[in-house]
């Protein structure tokens, strides 16, 4: 579903990307792992059209450099992003429907008149906020304004406008980011139950690595915009290259194992 080929993004003399490479397979839960600077959001502004790297990134065998971002959007790409980008004094049900806004045909004069099309296009949008807001557990705060929700609650919000536009693959940025264990588990549960229902492809980059490893088919490791590892979560715990840059080596030799890379990772 996605191939990106020997993309490379500098700014400046600062490379940022170094020849990444990789395929996303349609359905797959792809990870992307790396130390803070690795590159990962980098490549997220890459895939979403915020930058213009070198290189090729086709999706279904269409390219998407030199696309803008709406381009991007209108062919089923959708992102989280780290910071949230979630208007704080509307309430949850009017996020996610202002993340309907390509399913909805029409402009202003076409809503102004309540033309057929349009009316029906916006009733579609809210039977499926009201479908993503069951799956995702909001509805008890639909009506509710979202600067005052739990930060966790957000998440899940920002999640669910990213949904609401309908895209083939989904882009996550570190989506349990500041969430406690309880956050992360029925975040982990309500993701899983969307990728499902959906039919979603997710690329998602991450820290909490035990996470990673346990709901990842496939991981791209990155350190200093290089990839350092590519495949499976078995493979990537037992990749030296990836094991010693998050932890470094001891006595000159990497560590054997990524169970300490975990226990590192959580403490």
């Amino acid at each position: 579903m996605l191939h990106v080929e020997s993309l490379r993004l500098e700014f400046g003399g600062v490379v940022a990307l170094r020849d990444v490479t990789f395929t996303v397979e349609k359905d797959e839960f792809f990870a992307i792992l790396g130390p803070n600077g690795a590159g990962k959001t980098s490549l997220f502004n890459c895939l979403s059209g915020l930058v213009r790297p070198a290189g090729s990134i086709k999706v279904d065998g269409t390219e998407l450099i030199g696309r803008k971002p709406h381009e991007i959007a209108d062919l089923g790409i959708a992102r989280t992003f780290q910071n949230l980008g979630l208007f704080g004094s509307m309430t949850v049900a009017e996020n996610i429907l202002v993340g309907s806004h390509l399913q909805i045909r029409g402009g202003a004069l076409s809503a102004a008149f309540r033309w057929p099309a349009t009316f029906s296009s916006e009733r579609r949008a809210r039977a499926r906020a009201d479908e993503l807001m069951e799956l995702m557990g909001l509805r008890e705060y639909r009506d509710l304004v979202v600067e005052t929700l739990p930060y966790g609650i957000r998440k899940r919000v920002e999640i669910a406008k990213a949904v609401a536009s309908g895209p083939q693959l989904l882009l996550l940025d570190e989506p349990v980011a500041g969430m406690n264990h309880e956050e992360t588990e029925a975040f982990v549960d309500f993701v899983l139950e969307l990728k499902q229902r959906l039919g979603l492809t997710i690329v998602m980059i991450e820290h909490d690595v035990a996470m990673v490893m346990r709901i990842a088919d496939r991981i791209l490791a990155l350190d200093f915009g290089e990839t350092i590892g590519l495949g499976t979560p078995d493979q990537i715990q037992r990749n030296e290259r990836v094991i010693a840059a998050y932890l470094g080596t001891v006595d000159g030799s990497q560590t054997p194992a990524l169970l300490s890379m975990e226990e590192a990772t959580s403490e």
